[in-house]
Parts: structure tokens; sequence; C-alpha cells
């Protein structure tokens, strides 16, 4: 590996904005954080980054499911540019 051209890996903490909670993994993020940035886990300091969404939150891994769109497809096609008629019906 070229030395000099690549960032710095290190051990980085990624906040939950939604739940608090905190994932401590490895990231390219590590070197370019700001020094005030930091969190304690289990006694060691890490830099931390605020994210949206992670393990914590995402509706897949909580199984809490939310409904964005409460009508169906086919009812926001028609609503939004009719229902047609013509030969199209005539095979219904």
């Amino acid at each position: 590996m070229k030395q000099g051209i690549h960032p710095g890996y290190g051990p980085v903490a990624f906040r939950d904005s939604a739940t608090g909670d905190l994932v401590v993994t490895r990231s390219t993020l590590a070197g370019r954080i700001e020094a005030s940035r930091t969190v304690d886990v289990d006694g060691v300091t890490y830099p931390v980054v605020d994210v949206d969404v992670t393990v914590h939150s995402h509706p897949f891994w909580t199984g809490r499911g939310r409904v964005v769109d409460s009508e169906g497809r086919v009812e926001a096609f028609e609503r939004r540019y009719g229902r047609r008629s013509g030969a199209g019906e005539a095979g219904r």
C-alpha cells in the first residue's frame, strides 16, 4: 500500500440523532472529526458523528414500521391523472 495517500482509519462512535444510541466502529472519518466532538464509552474517548438513522432507529431493524403512503398506488395514480375511459374499460 502506498504511504501518505490513504485517509486515517480508526475508531469512531456514531450517535443516532433519533434515539441517542451509540454504535462504535472503525471509519476513515476518525481523522477528520473536530477534537471537541468526542464522547466517552466505557471509559474510552471516541470522536463522535451524529447520523439520522442507525440500526437502533431504522424500521427494518426495529420491527416498528411506519406507514408513509396510506392510500394505494392505483388510487394515487387515478387521483393524480384521473380514470381513463375508452378501449381499456371494455376488457374489464
